[in-house]
């Protein structure tokens, strides 16, 4: 199944994980990265730019494509952090195909299907990653936000705010 299928947010989230048999965890090892008590002047968001679903493994693989690019090159000089949580469940009403190719399985009206994974609804303008950094790790945390943007299926901007001196 393409990650396509799951982009668009259709119908009720599926969230009830008491009710679920079988619910698969997320992927996601991490939330928080980085000096957490450190700080620091700046702070870089990706925010989404239109509403989608984020599959886990997707969270998953733009947190370590981010968190690899802050990690060469500012040590442990930063703190990155996740923010949206991958609450609804997915599912797939799996079809067989194969041998016998000629005769592909329709499926049934109205199936409920397994569950395949978990996806995070993230509205428009909302922030999926934040970094915070010092003045001289700026352009290295947009580019890093830039490339885990670049795993996620919607687009998304880089936006960099100066920490007041209270936070």
């Amino acid at each position: 199944m393409k990650a396509k299928n799951y982009r668009k947010m259709k119908r009720q989230p599926y969230t009830r994980k008491k009710y679920i048999r079988g619910s698969p965890s997320p992927r996601i090892t991490k939330f928080t990265m980085g000096d957490s008590t450190g700080n620091f002047q700046y702070q870089a968001l990706l925010i989404a730019q239109e509403a989608a679903q984020v599959r886990h493994v997707a969270l998953e693989a733009a947190r370590i494509a981010t968190n690899r690019l802050l990690s060469t090159k500012l040590g442990e000089n930063y703190f990155l952090q996740i923010n949206p949580y991958p609450h609804n469940v997915l599912r797939e009403n799996k079809m067989i195909f194969g041998a016998h190719a000629d005769r592909l399985q329709d499926g049934m009206k109205k199936s409920f299907g397994k569950s395949i994974g978990t996806a995070a609804r993230v509205k428009r303008d909302q922030t999926v990653m934040t970094a915070r950094v010092d003045k001289e790790g700026v352009e290295v945390a947009k580019e890093a936000l830039r490339r885990g943007g670049a795993k996620l299926p919607m687009s998304c901007q880089v936006v960099i705010e100066e920490i007041s001196a209270e936070q």
